[in-house]
């Protein structure tokens, strides 16, 4: 498995490569994947205050925000009211920032520039993204469905791991983009994922959000404790081998029986005919259950 790695805000192909460092070496170790660094096309500057967080300049996104500063919905989260759903407080956030308007135009700019990087690399079969790339990365996701329903184009993602993610945002009408939200939309995400967050993350009915639009019956998710960062520590990131040593194989044997049943996705499923042991991997299984709400957060 091939993964094209999508970095957040503010950040840069060479960057990301060190900041998902141990985890993609770990899996690398294991012979789960080989990994390809994109970056989004806008260079940006970093905010006031943010100088030297985010690594050696040039610093990038993939959405062309000029208008708008991205900081500024950051900071408004805390007024948002807490114990609501991950779906009403995405709803209470999106109000907010309402004055931040998401334009087709400069979504389908950021959407095209990834699908040609993928278009360029036959490779490439799956997806890490983290933060915006999380966003960027779900929305491609979606938007591949969308393309194949409609016209039968091939789809290349056939996994995908998020990092803090958002909902997917899906084009309507002329020049409006909607994030889809569960209780609105159901599932949109219908490939196999896997979802990583901290339990201290600002953004974390934004993750949660993104995991409850994906397929429950193949989506699994992480908690490792901090907060809105890719884990790099010993611990998560030897728990994360260990997870994703049984899902990433099932994912790549389901890819395969779907190429030679020329069907267009991989879909992890239980039968009725199947026991708990039949299964390499199920969100449900008692260790990885364990493991995911390990956090005492």
């Amino acid at each position: 498995m091939k993964f094209l790695c999508l970095p957040g805000a503010y950040g840069n192909a060479k960057n990301f490569k060190v900041q998902l460092g141990p985890l993609a070496e770990e899996l690398e170790s294991r012979g789960l994947g080989t990994f390809t660094y994109s970056q989004g096309t806008h260079e940006v500057e970093p905010p006031v205050g943010w100088e030297d967080y985010f690594g050696t300049k040039p610093l990038y996104r993939f959405l062309d925000t000029t208008n708008g500063d991205a900081f500024e919905i950051l900071r408004r989260l805390r007024h948002v009211p807490q114990g609501m759903s991950p779906e009403d407080t995405m709803r209470a956030f999106a109000r907010v920032s309402a004055n931040q308007e998401w334009h087709q135009r400069a979504w389908r700019s950021a959407l095209d520039s990834v699908f040609k990087t993928i278009e360029a690399d036959p490779e490439i079969d799956a997806i890490i993204g983290y933060s915006e790339g999380a966003l960027v990365g779900a929305s491609l996701v979606l938007e591949e469905s969308l393309r194949c329903q409609r016209s039968g184009a091939p789809r290349r993602i056939k996994y995908a791991i998020f990092i803090a993610g958002a909902p997917p945002l899906k084009f309507e009408g002329h020049d409006q983009v909607k994030a889809q939200l569960a209780d609105e939309a159901g599932v949109v995400i219908d490939i196999p994922t896997f979802h990583i967050f901290g339990c201290d993350d600002a953004f974390l009915s934004s993750a949660v959000s993104l995991f409850n639009v994906c397929d429950q019956e193949s989506a699994a998710m992480y908690d490792h404790g901090l907060g809105h960062i890719v884990p790099r520590d010993a611990e998560n990131v030897g728990f994360l081998g260990k997870l994703l040593q049984k899902q990433i194989p099932m994912v790549e044997a389901e890819i395969r029986k779907a190429s030679s049943n020329n069907t267009a996705r991989p879909k992890l499923v239980r039968s009725g005919s199947e026991t708990d042991e039949d299964i390499p991997f199920n969100m449900k299984d008692s260790d990885f259950t364990s493991a995911m709400l390990r956090s005492a957060c």
